[in-house]
């Protein structure tokens, strides 16, 4: 139990202090020091929050797992976690959400590719990360630190939203109403339609899918994605 507390302690450090530094605190804390130095402060806490998280992680005995995990399990999450392969690369290119030191670029005419799924790729595909390994290895301190995950990507693309429409009001609007939170929403809504996939998200998310699902097995014994049936 110790083990699995420590786990809790050091997952809501690392979100809680994301939170507080990215939004209630930042404003403060640059007008203190300056945006250099709150950049500083940010990626030293950020790592050292991450570092525990992870340190915790590994000291954790194992629980038993709360289900077992089969083939047909094992194959959804495959499939799932191309799918978030595919968002993570695709959110790297004509990202609106991605962080702009300069004046805001050029929204998109229309959300196409992975934005016409979601305006915010990049975190559904660690908020799907999360879920998919709470489903095939559910045992209590992979749920804290994967649920930690979840929880990161998708209030914090709740809380992004609301920041966008303060500082952008008509520009994030606009982008808002072609696109959706939710994966899919816009699309069944016909706001938008599905397709435009450029090859680097495609092909690109492929190989990401391949490379990370071959390093489970070098990096912690599991044969995961395909590889559990071909390697």
């Amino acid at each position: 139990m110790e083990g699995t507390l420590q786990v809790s302690a050091a997952a809501i450090s690392f979100v809680g202090s994301h939170f507080l530094l990215s939004h209630p605190l930042r404003k403060p804390i640059v007008t203190a020091i300056g945006e250099g130095a709150f950049l500083g402060l940010y990626s030293v806490v950020a790592v050292a929050a991450l570092i525990w998280l992870a340190l915790a992680y590994r000291a954790a005995p194992a629980s038993p797992p709360l289900w077992h995990v089969g083939n047909a399990l094992w194959a959804l999450v495959t499939a799932v976690m191309l799918l978030a392969s595919i968002l993570l690369v695709g959110s790297l290119v004509g990202n609106p959400a991605l962080v702009n030191p300069g004046p805001p670029g050029q929204l998109p005419g229309a959300a196409r590719g992975v934005f016409a799924i979601t305006r915010h790729p990049m975190n559904w595909s660690f908020a799907l990360w999360g879920a998919c390994h709470i489903a095939i290895y559910p045992i209590a301190a992979n749920i804290i630190l994967a649920g930690s995950i979840i929880v990161l990507a998708l209030v914090g693309s709740t809380l992004q939203d609301r920041k966008k429409e303060t500082l952008q009001p008509e520009r994030w609007r606009s982008w808002e109403a072609k696109t959706s939170y939710w994966p899919f929403q816009a699309v069944a809504a016909g706001r938008t339609r599905l397709g435009g996939f450029g090859w680097h998200a495609l092909a690109g998310g492929l190989v990401v899918w391949l490379v990370a699902t071959w390093a489970h097995i070098p990096l912690t014994g599991f044969h995961a994605g395909v590889w559990r049936w071909i390697g």
